[in-house]
Parts: C-alpha cells; structure tokens; sequence
C-alpha cells in the first residue's frame, strides 16, 4: 500500500511546485510594466535623487533638485559637460516628471539664467 501513496504523493507535491512557479511567474508579468502614477512634488524629487545619484561617482553634494507641479529644476555645477546631458536623461526617464529644466554649468562657467 505504501507503493501506492508514494508516487501519488510525488505528482502532487510536483504539481503543487509547478502551480506556485506559474503564479510566480504570472505575478512577475503583471508588474514587468508600471502603471501610471501621480506623485507630489517631495517624493517626486526624492525619486529623481534616488534615479540620477545612484552611481556611486554622481555629483551628490554639488547638484540640487527642485520639483514644482511635476517639473524637476537641476541646479548645479559638474565636472563634465557629458555628465549634465546625462542627468538631465535619468530624470526625465523618471515617472511622473512632466518636465526638466537644467540649469547645471561646468566650473569656471557662469551658471544659466532662470527663465
């Protein structure tokens, strides 16, 4: 009798694996893709700190960012001219961001003016 349980047991333990990797893996399908959501302008702006400051050679303390009705201001100065087209893209990937103004200038540059 024991024969019997055992590979009975065995499909339905295998079925059981199999029905949790296919919740698992139809769970990870619905959130591969990020519905749309409305954030106020404070964690907008630490959204966007968290995106753009991420490596571990961003220019943390010589960039600010400001957020006002979904448009981030970047203000700032940094060492290169590629690194300004560079964080003005993450924070424009960001969702929410409506808007980026970047008023980020290269050292000895005058910084540019607000509009």
């Amino acid at each position: 009798m024991a024969f019997v349980r055992r590979p009975a047991r065995r499909s339905g333990r295998k079925a059981r694996i199999a029905g949790a990797y296919a919740v698992g893996w139809s769970r990870r399908l619905r959130h591969l893709r990020e519905e749309p959501k409305e954030y106020d302008d404070v964690t907008l702006a630490q959204k966007v700190q968290t995106e753009i400051f991420r490596s571990a050679d961003a220019p943390k303390g010589t960039v600010n960012v400001n957020v006002a009705n979904g448009v981030v201001q970047l203000r700032g100065e940094v060492q290169e001219p590629s690194l300004i087209d560079d964080l003005v893209a993450k924070a424009r990937h960001v969702q929410g961001v409506r808007d980026v103004e970047s008023f980020l200038h290269l050292p000895n540059t005058p910084a540019p003016m607000d509009r």
